[in-house]
């Protein structure tokens, strides 16, 4: 067994995030101006706002809850029972959540905006002859120019909602719903994944902080806790199919991998974590090479068939960056949002996963030739299950450093990151002391959702 670490490291990694947050407010509201940041209240994209709303008696219920027994359950409860009960207890967290602001404001109203994928759906009467001028539409400039999320993302993300209006579901509280649902399986997903990489324990001890994940205040409702659920999903199926040798899997994943590229450009950085799993799972790989084979030719499918359909992946996003530098990336100063974007981080995963990545860096540091592996024979099974983790971490974190240091997401990473955000939650599965720290994990996002309009 691994002996207990020393609660105070963890501490100590805690209040240095709790003062990167600090110094982001503080800089952002008494160095920059709203002229120089363009966001309401720095680091987040939204403004002071202190208010209760009908999600507020459930949120707090809900966090109890899960803060009181969680760690029981979720060490006790059968592992096919775990993972519904993981996806219903996301669902609720994000619903109440979202509802604090009430039905119209938290949910329904979210994706109608001027700046929303539903603001365009009436413009798709023919989607193939869309696709193809799609590119013509995304510079500020130009006619009848996208409004800045559906400009800022392959045509993907907004054919989703295209789709589910052509199917009868067309308004701002169905989008809400479905954008809920399934950005709530993305907790499911990553658990799937950690437990084939790196055993059951570790998804276990994980699975409390995924569910009770401060970054559901923005999971409900931003498009971005969908397209974090396709990712996660991606990198879930990719973990089974090199554990279970599957070429099935593997073609799953990669299908998933296209699509997660059609809907966000920056997701395109989830190779990195997909590298990682096809190192821990290395002896599958080897073992049935048709496994690459079967990933590669499902990854092809989503590409293929945009490209057949007129869109042009590559021109678009060269026209992204020029779209990007016209609008507020071209005010707001890279020297304050390359490190307030990291503050941002700390706020949708929660002091509990700085504290967790402490422990994750330990165990890399402290890990010996072999560990990592998804054989799991050796004798010290867990510490091996332990360096495993800490590795998927690791990916999760170069990854999201990348897009940070990129400068491509200057501000509204609380959102833009979610999907990156999710990974890094699973180094929660280190501490010690669980109760307290979901405690902690709770108190922040309900002290933001209730004092903070969020907005995006």
């Amino acid at each position: 067994m691994t002996r207990p670490r020393s609660a105070s490291p963890d501490l100590y990694a805690a209040a240095a995030a709790a003062l990167l947050v600090a110094a982001a407010v503080l800089v952002g509201r008494y160095v920059y101006t709203y002229d120089d940041l363009i966001v309401g209240w720095p680091p987040l994209l939204g403004r002071w706002d202190p208010h209760l709303g009908p999600g507020t008696p459930a949120a707090v219920l809900v966090a109890a809850g899960v803060a009181a027994y969680g760690p029981a359950v979720a060490a006790r409860l059968p592992w096919r029972a775990l993972l519904p009960a993981a996806w219903g207890t996301a669902l609720a967290w994000t619903w109440s959540l979202a509802l604090i602001d009430g039905w119209e404001r938290g949910v329904a109203g979210r994706l109608t905006t001027s700046q929303e994928y539903l603001s365009v759906v009436d413009r798709w009467h023919d989607v193939p002859a869309t696709l193809r001028d799609f590119n013509g539409h995304i510079l500020l400039h130009s006619p009848d120019n996208w409004p800045a999320h559906v400009a800022g993302h392959p045509p993907g993300a907004t054919l989703t909602y295209v789709l589910l209006d052509r199917i009868g579901l067309g308004s701002g509280g169905w989008a809400g719903a479905l954008t809920i649902t399934v950005g709530a399986t993305a907790c499911v997903a990553v658990l799937v994944a950690v437990r084939a990489l790196t055993g059951e324990r570790l998804a276990r001890r994980a699975a409390p902080f995924l569910a009770l994940a401060p970054a559901a205040v923005w999971m409900g409702t931003s498009a971005d806790g969908y397209f974090a659920a396709v990712a996660a999903w991606a990198v879930a199926l990719l973990a089974l199919a090199v554990t279970r040798r599957s070429p099935g899997w593997a073609a799953g994943s990669g299908l998933l991998f296209g699509l997660t590229c059609y809907l966000s450009y920056g997701l395109t950085l989830f190779a990195v974590i997909a590298a990682a799993v096809l190192v821990l799972g290395r002896r599958g790989v080897r073992a049935r090479p048709v496994l690459l084979a079967a990933l590669l030719a499902g990854a092809a499918v989503v590409p293929v068939a945009f490209t057949a359909a007129g869109f042009d992946w590559w021109e678009a996003y060269r026209l992204l960056v020029t779209r990007y530098y016209e609008g507020a990336a071209g005010v707001r100063p890279y020297a304050y949002w390359v490190w307030a974007n990291l503050a941002c981080t700390v706020l949708i995963t929660g002091l509990a996963t700085v504290a967790g990545l402490r422990g994750a860096g330990g165990v890399l540091l402290r890990r010996r030739a072999g560990d990592v592996r998804t054989g799991g024979e050796r004798a010290d099974g867990e510490r091996a299950g332990e360096v495993r983790l800490a590795f998927l971490v690791a990916a999760g974190l170069l990854a999201l450093l990348a897009a940070d240091l990129s400068g491509m997401s200057k501000a509204e990473t609380e959102r833009i990151w979610l999907p990156f955000a999710l990974w890094l939650l699973a180094a929660c599965a280190f501490l010690t002391r669980p109760r307290g720290w979901l405690t902690a994990q709770a108190v922040l996002a309900l002290l933001v959702n209730h004092l903070v309009a969020t907005g995006w």
